[in-house]
């Protein structure tokens, strides 16, 4: 590579950097609750509430709406959306299929040792943070590990298309796998539904292992249902929705 291909390289990655601060920067002032839902965001606001230039800030708002988190306004800029239950709903059970696919694929397929040894790793460091009194360190442990699983599970399958939609449907609002665990911290009997989670953890490993493709699928949609629950807890506990990050972007579902 030559100095000016190496100037050009580095000037890509540069934007490249700027864009995901900026994307950064306005997710967190979205989801902090800076920014309620119907705010108007433009580019010279952002530009200096970041103290960045329009470049970066106009490819995150772009990346933003395409997730989901912001629409257009006819008068120009973006508006930050609100979240219907339903279309959270549907949100989660869209990575489930998504994942019991990948699932399926991976035990059909056969992984690699060094993946299974990555699995059953992840999921002996959330037995041993189940261990016991259930602390907010133990908790913290469990959400790191629980989200390595997940990430895990997306590539276990070497399949790049299923990998590419698991990382577009994790980037819709509230659909990822740690979108709704923090709700469970504060429920009574939370180290119990940890178990449960913990155990599908385990059973999908199991099944990708002796290479049954169908049970591995329907274990990950079945994990996906904690989410659920998780969603349908937020809503009814203001407590709980008040430690969901973003949580003022959802709403009910009108009867």
């Amino acid at each position: 590579m030559d100095v000016n291909e190496s100037n050009g390289s580095d000037q890509r990655g540069g934007a490249a950097s700027q864009t995901v601060r900026a994307l950064l920067g306005i997710r967190e002032l979205i989801l902090g609750g800076e920014l309620a839902p119907g705010s108007r965001i433009s580019e010279l606001w952002v530009v200096d509430r970041l103290g960045m230039s329009r470049t970066p800030v106009r490819s995150a708002l772009i990346r933003l709406q395409e997730e989901g988190l912001l629409e257009p306004i006819p008068s120009g800029g973006f508006a930050v959306r609100s979240f219907s239950e339903t279309e959270i709903g549907d949100s989660i059970e869209l990575r489930g299929t998504l994942e019991g696919f990948a699932a399926r694929l991976a035990a059909e397929r056969g992984v690699s040792p060094e993946t299974l040894e990555a699995l059953h790793e992840c999921v002996d460091k959330i037995d041993v943070a189940l261990e016991g009194e259930l602390t907010q360190e133990k908790f913290s442990v469990y959400v790191d590990m629980n989200a390595r699983f997940h990430r895990l599970m997306s590539t276990a399958a070497h399949s790049r298309v299923a990998e590419q939609q698991i990382e577009r449907v994790m980037n819709l609002p509230f659909a990822s796998a740690s979108a709704f665990v923090m709700v469970q911290s504060i429920e009574d009997g939370a180290r119990e539904m940890l178990l449960i989670a913990q155990a599908q953890h385990r059973a999908v490993v199991e099944a990708i292992e002796n290479r049954e493709g169908a049970r591995a699928e329907a274990l990950m949609r079945e994990h996906a249902r904690i989410a659920h629950r998780n969603l349908r807890l937020a809503l009814q506990n203001q407590k709980a929705l008040a430690r969901l990050l973003g949580g003022n972007l959802i709403r009910r579902d009108r009867v």
